[in-house]
């Protein structure tokens, strides 16, 4: 059974075929970031550890060329594998870092690669927290070059303080039992469903992958603690009242490394709706020693740290990862939710979200 949110399978293509719509805002500047890519994912360990770079597959395949991996690697995509070299005889523009780890740094052993790849005539974009023009020599390298540096993470610009004041406009927030949940894919999903059933939304992304998809968004977990809410209003101002934007879910409330993160996108999105995002088969947090919350324990506290900047937030679903199940355990397991909780339920990548969007634009 493939894992459509980490791994090398793909999602349905009925799903996730297209592009997301890219917001119009005059308060976003698209990147510009040369295509296609080859993708990097250095000797990462499984199948969360390259995250981005299946993200990036995912939902934009037809920019992506290739795949470049160290000698020890324990994952792979379903890309050719190519040298920088042979992928820019092949015209790729970038060379993409598609790894996330703990702290979002840059391996030492990894540099010599990057290095290699400017060298090869190809741009770096990377969703680290360390800026690539700091990391070694690469700053000089790329400059000698004419080679382009993208930092995914780091904010291109600075934020206001959120102030809580209510704006027009519908916005609907993923939120995690956890990390690495599936809450992108469940707003990419939920922003094409939207404008399937003639609604007008857009994807608002706020973290390194999500940025590569869009082209547009901010990294919040890079942005000081003061000014996060902040830069979660930027990103999904006032808005027509009949327009959602779908604002992408950061950590959760209860993960005791990402839970300010968490809060600061949940004060500054605002949103009228939520949808919990949960993976049935894990027990403890992901990277700590922290039992799981509940799907109720997240809806309660949602609600209670929500009401702070939209007294009506409600919950609109439940989107749950069930690539861990047979089709029978996760259609029970997606009827036992609806029932606690009496909400629509559903796996957004195996069987849609259409439930969710009925309840969102009821």
């Amino acid at each position: 059974m493939r894992d459509p949110y980490c791994t090398e399978g793909r999602p349905d293509p009925q799903i996730v075929s297209g592009a997301p719509r890219l917001p119009e805002s005059a308060t976003e500047r698209a990147m510009t970031i040369r295509k296609p890519y080859l993708l990097y994912l250095g000797d990462a360990p499984d199948n969360l550890a390259i995250k981005m770079a299946q993200g990036v597959l995912d939902w934009r395949p037809d920019w992506c060329l290739a795949q470049w991996r160290r000698a020890g690697a324990g994952v792979a995509l379903k890309l050719p594998e190519m040298t920088p070299e042979a992928a820019a005889d092949q015209g790729a523009g970038t060379l993409v870092v598609g790894v996330v780890n703990a702290g979002g740094v840059l391996p030492e052993d990894w540099i010599d690669d990057l290095r290699r790849a400017l060298e090869a005539g190809l741009d770096i974009a990377a969703g680290m927290h360390v800026r690539l023009r700091d990391v070694s020599d690469l700053g000089e390298v790329a400059a000698r070059l004419g080679r382009t540096l993208t930092d995914l993470r780091v904010p291109d610009r600075s934020f206001s303080t959120g102030k809580g004041t209510r704006r027009p406009g519908k916005r609907v927030l993923t939120i995690g039992t956890d990390c690495s949940v599936g809450k992108k894919y469940a707003a990419l999903a939920l922003e094409r469903g939207l404008r399937a059933a003639g609604a007008d939304a857009d994807f608002r992304a706020t973290g390194q992958t999500g940025r590569l998809i869009a082209e547009r968004g901010v990294a919040v977990d890079a942005v000081p603690a003061d000014f996060i809410a902040g830069a979660a209003e930027w990103l999904c101002p006032a808005a027509d009242p009949d327009h959602w934007d779908v604002v992408e879910g950061q950590g959760s409330l209860f993960h005791p490394s990402f839970a300010g993160v968490t809060l600061g996108l949940l004060h500054g999105a605002q949103p009228d709706r939520f949808v919990v995002c949960h993976e049935p088969t894990r027990t403890r947090m992901r990277g700590v020693d922290a039992a799981l919350p509940t799907i109720a324990q997240v809806i309660e506290t949602t609600l209670a740290m929500g009401r702070l900047t939209n007294a009506d937030i409600a919950p609109a679903g439940i989107c749950i990862n069930t690539a861990a199940l047979s089709e029978a355990d996760a259609r029970d397991t997606l009827r036992a939710a609806e029932d606690s909780h009496g909400l629509p339920a559903t796996d957004p990548i195996r069987f849609g979200v259409e439930s969710v969007v009925a309840e969102l634009l009821r």
